[in-house]
């Protein structure tokens, strides 16, 4: 299997797995009284499902992201500011003759 498509798997399993203990957070928290919404109702499963699925996809984006991102080369280089920019040479002004011709 490709590298890329195993960095890909790991961290997408990575964004689940926040994802599980996020929404496992907000039941045992009872955050908005969430517990008890889902315990209450015989459909419940089915909003704990679509908390975790999609939780899981935002998750596993910004755990990729953040993966993609981390693969950068680093520079030793100067990293910004007025030291990183070349010197700008003064602008001076230049008279030029605009001559024109009889027509």
């Amino acid at each position: 299997m490709p590298k890329l498509v195993r960095m890909y798997i790991r961290h997408v399993l990575i964004g689940y797995a926040l994802s599980g203990v996020f929404v496992s957070a907000l039941l045992w928290f009872n955050v908005a009284n969430l517990w008890h919404l889902v315990s209450m109702s015989d459909k419940g499963w089915i909003a704990v499902l679509m908390l975790f699925v999609f939780n899981g996809i935002v998750f596993a984006g910004v755990q990729m992201g953040i993966a993609v991102m981390n693969m950068a080369e680093h520079d030793d280089g100067p990293i910004g500011g007025k030291g990183a920019r070349e010197p700008v040479p003064d602008m001076v002004p230049v008279t030029v003759p605009a001559g024109s011709e009889p027509r």
